[in-house]
């Protein structure tokens, strides 16, 4: 693939700068082109994969079981479909090494990506996190490939203190400042709390950090003037709209089963619609 081009460089300066901006940047995650498609003409101005939807629709659990080349495939797929920004969920890097994390992050560059999620979950319950020295050695590499490509590529640094429920409660609003605070002195532009949901603990985070916060969110979490009130400057939903998306279809086919009609077909796109949608601009 050709190295990163004037073009991607602007949307990669562009997307960096939709964190800094009054209003948060909100990113229905996507899991394919056609889920990208459909979200792009929905006048979203940037995209973010769910690298767990990504891996379910391949047949694979979350938790970097699917290869890297498949998930990056996929990624590059969504890219190349799209006009607007498109940031890859990364899941540890898939690689154990600043060396490999790095190598990944180039990759996902010249495929088309311009920003990163790279989280410190181990998937060891014995040791749930990754070393922070080894993490900060990751986004230490990650921008050093990223600037000699010389892409601002923006990089989401997450921590599942919250997620996974790690240590005592009393004890993980400090660890989760440590390592945010950790990761963006490494070189993070955004960092990212998934598993949060208190309006109060979600205010003094933002304020402790003094930089971009992403919030995961769903049924519970604050609503988006909420989070924007709290100064959040970026709600990702992850793979909940794959999920939701899957439990509309097993409700299709619950109904088909059970009351042997087809109601729930009524919101779809029309064939027509998703064969203009998913038209190439030669095809156009």
């Amino acid at each position: 693939m050709p190295l990163p081009d004037l073009e991607q460089k602007k949307k990669a300066r562009a997307f960096l700068a939709m964190h800094c901006g009054g209003d948060p940047l909100l990113l229905p995650n996507v899991w394919d082109v056609a889920s990208a498609r459909i979200v792009e003409e929905a006048g979203f101005p940037a995209l973010a994969t769910t690298s767990a939807g990504v891996a379910f629709s391949l047949g694979y659990p979350d938790g970097q079981k699917i290869h890297k080349d498949r998930m990056m495939a996929a990624v590059a797929r969504i890219a190349q479909a799209v006009k607007v920004p498109v940031s890859a969920d990364l899941e540890s890097g898939y690689g154990s090494d600043p060396d490999g994390a790095a190598k990944t992050a180039r990759a996902m560059i010249v495929s088309g990506a311009i920003g990163i999620n790279l989280e410190d979950a181990t998937g060891d319950p014995e040791r749930p996190l990754l070393d922070l020295s080894l993490q900060l050695e990751k986004i230490r590499a990650i921008r050093s490939a990223a600037d000699k490509l010389d892409v601002a590529l923006v990089i989401n640094a997450r921590t599942d203190v919250y997620l996974l429920q790690v240590g005592e409660p009393s004890s993980r609003y400090e660890e989760t400042i440590r390592r945010l605070n950790a990761y963006r002195d490494a070189g993070a532009d955004c960092v990212f709390a998934p598993g949060l949901k208190d309006v109060t603990t979600i205010k003094r985070l933002v304020a402790d950090l003094k930089c971009p916060v992403n919030i995961l969110a769903g049924p519970g979490s604050p609503s988006v003037q909420e989070l924007q009130a709290l100064g959040v400057a970026r709600v990702s939903l992850g793979s909940g709209p794959m999920r939701a998306a899957l439990g509309t279809l097993r409700r299709i086919a619950e109904e088909l089963k059970t009351s042997g009609t087809y109601e729930l077909l009524a919101d779809a796109p029309t064939y027509s619609d998703m064969n203009q949608l998913l038209k190439t601009e030669a095809e156009s």
